[in-house]
């Protein structure tokens, strides 16, 4: 009689984790972090993220629809709302609606679609609309409003702008070592009482979100923390080296996108190392960078080239940082 049981491969028992589930479980881990730019920034705040969203929302679903005629889209499983949301958090509260949207659309159709859509994206489609409007638009991109302002700027409205706290460090670094007295306090920085884009404001709501996802087994810690460590150790050689002209350690980690990159940029699944050990010489190299390019490059900030600096080696991370095989004997010296 004919055998007809078909064994698919392991595993056989599923983990009861999905893609949908874990996109909007980052997006729970990002409340936080809107809550406290909609309290510093008011409407900009609000005006911004629904924009980028909808706007990453509607090009996936069009692109995917009218120009690569899918007959499904993956408008709904959440991947499009966090670029959207994480694009948001990399811009001024008062960027115009229509530079908003171009990058978006950056974002999703040249970053994610035109690689093949979700899980086929070898760079961070946030970062890649991020740069692109840094580069392309860089007076809007780099024209920070004040804290607390509350009312949504439109560009025939002047903005009450304020130095950044990387800003003041470039400064410092550049010749100008009395900016460093203008740097906020450890506290300030903490909890976001500082110039910046939308959701790098607060360090404290960003942890918040990191402690989520550890909870919830979204994202290990192996690539937040190298990144941290990293930059804490580095930037505090340097801070030893020279303390009037490099900032503290601990400014370095509650300053600019570092928080906000480490967390949730960094550890996309799609754009990072699949082993553990990749992942450290991932987070390893992305803190490097960030500090080598804050202190000795063009740009204040460097968390946003690092990591697509290390997306475009993850694949060769992957390739030396392979998983030992299931059953295979390690050979004998």
């Amino acid at each position: 009689m004919e055998n007809k049981l078909y064994v698919s491969n392991s595993p056989h028992v599923h983990s009861g984790d999905s893609v949908k589930k874990n996109m909007y479980g980052v997006l729970i881990a990002l409340l936080p972090a809107f809550l406290v730019s909609l309290y510093f920034f008011g409407l900009g705040a609000l005006v911004v993220t629904l924009t980028s969203v909808a706007a990453c929302v509607f090009f996936e679903w069009a692109i995917a629809k009218f120009i690569l005629k899918k007959a499904t889209t993956t408008v709904c499983d959440g991947s499009a709302v966090i670029t959207g949301v994480l694009l948001a958090f990399n811009l001024p509260s008062n960027l115009p609606v229509w530079i908003i949207i171009i990058g978006a659309l950056f974002a999703i159709g040249v970053g994610k679609m035109s690689f093949g859509g979700l899980g086929c994206n070898p760079f961070n489609p946030a970062l890649v609309g991020r740069v692109f409007l840094l580069l392309s638009f860089p007076v809007q991109m780099t024209t920070w409003p004040k804290s607390g302002t509350m009312a949504y700027l439109l560009e025939n409205v002047d903005a009450q702008t304020a130095a950044t706290p990387l800003s003041l460090m470039k400064q410092a670094v550049n010749g100008n070592p009395d900016a460093l007295k203008d740097l906020p306090d450890a506290f300030s920085l903490l909890i976001g009482q500082n110039g910046g884009c939308l959701g790098e404001v607060s360090a404290l709501a960003l942890l918040l979100g990191l402690a989520y996802m550890l909870w919830k087994k979204i994202i290990s810690w192996h690539i937040p923390v190298s990144i941290l460590v990293t930059v804490f150790v580095f930037a505090g050689i340097m801070h030893l080296a020279d303390p009037e002209v490099y900032a503290s350690p601990v400014t370095h980690l509650f300053t600019g996108g570092l928080m906000l990159g480490a967390i949730f940029m960094a550890t996309d699944y799609v754009t990072s190392p699949m082993s553990k050990k990749g992942m450290l010489i991932y987070g390893v190299c992305i803190g490097l960078l960030t500090v080598i390019i804050r202190l000795f490059g063009a740009y204040p900030e460097g968390m946003s080239f690092a990591i697509l600096i290390m997306n475009a080696f993850t694949p060769l991370i992957n390739t030396y940082v392979k998983p030992k095989r299931f059953g295979e004997v390690a050979k004998k010296k």
